[in-house]
């Protein structure tokens, strides 16, 4: 049921972070040229991602590596929305106003484990896994956002 409930709110977090970059995307889109405001809004929900998707998605504290490994998460999905559109259009015929969308449903389950993978990861200092046997997560230790774990 735990993998269920994170992929749940993964989901959820797609979602939110989607919003967001739009909305950042439109209000930057005030001071900057369109690809700018694409590239800063990008980052930015990002980054905030990378924070929910640590204590929301998977009750487990952030740390530098677990940041720099993150974008790891944006590439599969690229990679897999990008040759599922090919598929899609070139391949099988379909339009491509609805093509992209059922590509990005389709890299969800792709996206989300390559997410797991690296959020739930052992703490190569502790040695401690970041979730239990059971797939329970370890609880959050340092709540604040902006204090990343220098370990790992």
């Amino acid at each position: 049921m735990e993998v269920r409930g994170q992929l749940l709110r993964f989901a959820l977090v797609g979602a939110v972070n989607t919003g967001t970059y739009y909305g950042l995307y439109l209000i930057l889109l005030i001071w900057l040229p369109y690809v700018a405001a694409h590239v800063l809004a990008f980052v930015l929900s990002m980054i905030g991602s990378f924070f929910l998707t640590s204590y929301f998605t998977y009750r487990t504290r952030p740390t530098w590596r677990k940041f720099l490994l993150f974008p790891l998460t944006n590439a599969a999905n690229f990679a897999v929305t990008t040759a599922g559109v090919y598929l899609l259009v070139d391949v099988w015929g379909m339009g491509s106003r609805y093509a992209p969308l059922i590509a990005a449903a389709a890299a969800i389950p792709i996206t989300f484990v390559v997410s797991r993978t690296i959020m739930l990861r052992p703490d190569r200092q502790t040695g401690r896994p970041a979730a239990s046997p059971s797939g329970t997560p370890e609880p959050v230790q340092n709540p604040a956002p902006s204090a990343m774990d220098p370990a790992a």
